[in-house]
């Protein structure tokens, strides 16, 4: 009888122990990303990007309205000889086929564009979650931005977000 209470003191005491120097972590990294200069850069470069392809595609819209109506009103007026007609009515389509393809292409291009702009970002905020979690010894930091965390005891974990803040300046 002794031997299984000495043998259960010595099995639950280590865990004690354990449980006692686990030390986590957490941090809110969208909160960090706003926050630094190079993203408020990021976003200039994107914006103006997006004007200009919105620029262009009203251009391409404007030019595509005017055929159409111009042909609507020939059209309407009875003016066009049948092949003429039917090859402004192939123009057309082309055309309409043009934009919906250089919508896409913008949409793709923004989307690289802002990845391309936004990984040394993510990055640079990594790098600094990598070191201060070594620094301050903890086991895991966790992103509180990320949906698959379902809860933190944040009066268990340490906020270490000025921690890395500070790492990134």
């Amino acid at each position: 009888m002794l031997k299984k209470i000495v043998l259960s003191v010595m099995l639950i005491l280590p865990m004690g122990v354990i449980a006692q120097t686990l030390k986590f972590g957490h941090v809110t990294s969208q909160d960090l990303v706003v926050e630094m200069p190079e993203y408020k850069k990021a976003e200039e470069s994107l914006k103006a990007l997006q004007d200009k392809y919105a620029e262009e595609f009203q251009r391409s819209q404007d030019e595509f309205s005017k055929k159409a109506q111009q042909f609507q009103q020939d059209m309407s007026e009875k003016t066009l000889p049948t092949n003429i007609a039917e090859r402004r009515q192939k123009e057309l389509q082309d055309m309409g086929q043009r934009l919906e393809a250089f919508q896409q292409e913008a949409m793709q291009s923004m989307q690289k564009a802002q990845m391309e702009l936004m990984a040394p970002i993510y990055e640079k905020i990594n790098n600094a979650i990598q070191k201060v979690g070594k620094q301050e010894g903890l086991i895991y930091i966790f992103d509180l931005s990320s949906n698959s965390i379902p809860y933190v005891d944040t009066a268990q974990s340490k906020d270490v977000s000025t921690l890395i803040k500070a790492e990134m300046k």
